[in-house]
Formats: C-alpha cells, sequence, structure tokens
C-alpha cells in the first residue's frame, strides 16, 4: 500500500511540476491557476489510463512503438485536460505539440528520478519484511 502511495505521489508531483514549467516555458500553452488542481487531477488521470492501454496495445507488437507510449498519452491527456474548462489550454496545434513535449520530457525525468530515489530506497528497506508486517 505504501508503495502504491509513493507512486501516486510521484505521478501526481511530476504532473503538477510539469504543467507549471510548461505554462512557464511555452507561451502558447496557458495554466490557470485557479484550476490547477482540476488540471493535475484530469492530466494525470487520463495520462495513467492511456499509457497503460497504449502500452498494453502495442506492446507485444511493435515494442518501438511502446517506447513512445508516454507521448501519445501525454497528447491526449492535455487535449482531454483542456476540455475541462479552467485548466489548460493552447493557442493552436503548435502550442499543443510544444507543451506535450515539455511536459512528457519533464514527468518522465521526474519519474525515473523519483522511483530511483524514493521508490527504491523504501524497497529497500522493506525488503526484508513480511508483506502482513507493512
Amino acid at each position: 500500500m505504501v508503495r502504491v502511495l509513493i507512486r501516486l505521489g510521484i505521478f501526481l508531483g511530476s504532473a503538477a511540476l510539469a504543467l507549471a514549467l510548461a505554462a512557464l516555458l511555452v507561451r502558447a500553452f496557458h495554466l490557470e491557476w485557479a484550476g490547477l488542481l482540476v488540471a493535475i487531477v484530469v492530466f494525470a488521470v487520463v495520462q495513467a489510463a492511456l499509457d497503460w492501454l497504449v502500452r498494453k496495445v502495442f506492446d507485444r507488437s511493435a515494442p518501438a512503438v511502446a517506447g513512445v507510449a508516454g507521448l501519445i498519452s501525454t497528447f491526449l491527456a492535455l487535449w482531454i485536460a483542456s476540455l475541462f474548462p479552467g485548466g489548460v489550454s493552447f493557442d493552436g496545434i503548435g502550442g499543443w505539440i510544444l507543451a506535450a513535449v515539455v511536459v512528457w520530457v519533464i514527468t518522465a525525468l521526474l519519474g525515473w528520478l523519483g522511483t530511483r530515489y524514493l521508490l527504491r530506497p523504501y524497497e529497500r528497506t522493506h525488503a526484508h519484511t513480511p508483506k502482513n508486517a507493512r
């Protein structure tokens, strides 16, 4: 259960930071601060579901395509998040594409760092603890 919570924290934290940084770096991408929480939750939930689905569909048939599943799910998740008012918006397709790439790179990097420095140390310290004692 703790591992799930750590993963959830890493995922939501990286989504929040990535969306905020994309809003600062990409002029055609807008994040309304009043709708920040809605945008983060919608983006994170949609991206997690789409990433899982794309990986399941393409993992066996085309492993190379599965490698870009994160980018595909980021494009779709940003678009779906933009359908909710008060969250994210774009000034054209260029803003959407650039924001998706920025968000994808940041979430991938933060996800890797979070797993390495938050999840793995937890797993190492609890490796010998019986499951029912966790």
